[in-house]
This record gives structure tokens, sequence and C-alpha cells, in this order.
């Protein structure tokens, strides 16, 4: 509503001012609540039910970049290498190939 007396006006807009800076401040703690908080200790808690099963198909897949591991020490040709790199599917396996290909390149320059 409109005032004319300026004292009040100056009171009002005061308050407005306040109002707004206490959201803001609430605002700000919302968000570095969310920003620092805590991670979970894993993705158990999310999926209780099929933790057992991630967990085996998380193995699995350890066992099966250990293999490649292996395996990518014994090529010794770039290409080959490439090859494999192309044909890969999973980021993981893709970053052995990469890491190979580094080491084989280096020793090349060696």
């Amino acid at each position: 509503e409109a005032t004319l007396d300026l004292a009040e006006r100056r009171r009002i807009r005061s308050a407005i001012r306040e109002l707004q800076r206490q959201e803001l401040e609430r605002d700000e703690e919302t968000l570095a609540s969310k920003r620092f908080r805590p991670e979970r200790s894993s993705h158990r808690q999310d999926n209780k039910e099929n933790w057992p099963q991630s967990r085996h198909l998380e193995e699995e897949q350890q066992a099966a970049l250990a293999a490649l591991s292996e395996q990518l020490e014994a090529i010794t040709s770039v290409e080959e290498l490439t090859k494999l790199l192309r044909a890969a599917g999973e980021y993981e396996e893709r970053k052995l190939i990469r890491a190979a290909i580094r080491k084989l390149r280096a020793e090349e320059i060696e």
C-alpha cells in the first residue's frame, strides 16, 4: 500500500532488505549443507537388496581387468593394442589399454 510518511517507507524498505538477507542466508546454508554433505560409505546404503549381487559383479569385473592387464603385458605391438582399444567397450578396459600403449611408446623412445 502507498504511504506518504518517509520514515515509514524507510522502515518498510529496511524490513524488506532484512527478509531478503535472511532468505539469502538460508539459501546459502542449504547449498553449503548439500555441497559438503559427507559421501555415503558406499552404494550399499542406496541399494541394500542388490548389494551382494553388485559386489559379485564388481569382483568379476576386477578379475577380468586383472586378466586383461596380464594379457596387455604380453603384447608388444602398438597396432595390436590400438585394435584392442577400438574394440573395448568399458571405460576401465580402455584406460588399461591406453596405459599399455603409453608404456610401449615410452619404451620405444628410450
